[in-house]
């Protein structure tokens, strides 16, 4: 009777398992064109849904850094320019993790050459995007994290400008100061 119970108890959960996993399993592989809307360096736009990169962070629109002829730009169009650039030359295919009514969230690859490569890796890798973190202040993908650090220690892209201002120092701030007003 004992084992009856246990059974009947393992076949449920489980049941619940594949149900609540069947809700994240992609039904298509979605290829990412030339054209798509970009909303910043992780996120865009196309036939209306919006997709994000997993576990990485762009520069912030708005923000600053001075680049190496003392010309200030904006960091976010500088993490956009290279997604869009990446798009372009290698129509990513992406592989949804979490949908929501209002996001998908989606890790990447793409061919170059006879690779394939982590769109993720590739932005944070080269110094135009970030390792995002969690809610704990952890990386959400380690990594990334280990991509960034390679990339900060090489100089690699946006990292070879001192004033760069990373994302995660300014949206910790920002979380900060909203909490200290509640």
């Amino acid at each position: 009777m004992k084992w009856d119970i246990v059974a009947i108890a393992v076949v449920c959960w489980f049941g619940a398992s594949v149900s609540v996993a069947a809700a994240f399993i992609p039904a298509d592989v979605i290829v990412v064109h030339p054209g798509v809307t970009l909303v910043s360096g992780d996120t865009w736009l196309e036939d209306g849904k919006r997709y994000r990169l997993f576990g990485v962070q762009s520069c912030l629109r708005g923000t600053w850094f001075t680049n190496a002829t003392g010309r200030r730009l904006d960091c976010g169009d500088a993490s956009m320019a290279f997604l869009a650039a990446f798009i372009k030359d290698t129509n990513p295919r992406c592989t949804p993790l979490a949908i929501t009514s209002e996001l998908a969230y989606v890790v990447c690859s793409a061919a170059i050459g006879n690779q394939t490569v982590d769109l993720g890796t590739a932005l944070v890798g080269s110094g135009y995007a970030f390792a995002a973190l969690d809610n704990r202040g952890l990386p959400a993908n380690p990594a990334y994290a280990v991509a960034e650090q390679r990339a900060r220690a090489a100089r690699a892209g946006l990292w070879q400008f001192a004033d760069v201002p990373h994302p995660a120092l300014i949206l910790g701030q920002a979380g900060s100061q909203g909490k200290a007003r509640k």
